[in-house]
């Protein structure tokens, strides 16, 4: 059966996995999914991902990151979804935790930070948020 929505399960395989306290997990790879991995990386929520293709299908494993044995993410959902997208401009953007999370957003320059997207003025589709 097709999946629906491949960015929301990846963010729960990242969620499930750092329930488990597992060190990493696997997702099926894709250009979007690699994009909002790049951000999470940068932003300090994961340790990294890379490429593997051990298997039959490219697939992303996703090192997850702890503090103190506690996840670095304590939070993190699917906020535009295939049944209703959210946009927002570059002024709207939503701040999450009091800029204490991020959100990231598809913009025309690519995948971004809430924190980016405003500091280059550019709006877009707001896929998810994490703190």
């Amino acid at each position: 059966m097709a999946m629906t929505d491949p960015l929301g399960d990846m963010l729960t395989r990242i969620r499930n996995g750092q329930q488990a306290k597992k060190d990493s997990v696997l997702s099926p790879a894709s250009k979007l999914r690699a994009n909002v991995l790049e951000v999470l990386q940068r932003e300090g929520y994961i340790r990294g991902y890379s490429e593997d293709s051990s298997g039959k299908h490219p697939a992303l494993r996703i090192e997850l990151k702890y503090f103190e044995g506690e996840p670095a993410i304590k939070h993190i959902a699917r906020v535009s979804k295939p049944g209703r997208r959210i946009y927002s401009g570059s002024k709207e953007l939503p701040t999450v935790r009091n800029g204490l999370g991020i959100t990231i957003v598809s913009t025309p320059k690519g995948v971004l930070s809430d924190i980016e997207a405003r500091n280059d003025n550019v709006g877009g589709e707001v896929l998810a948020e994490v703190f």
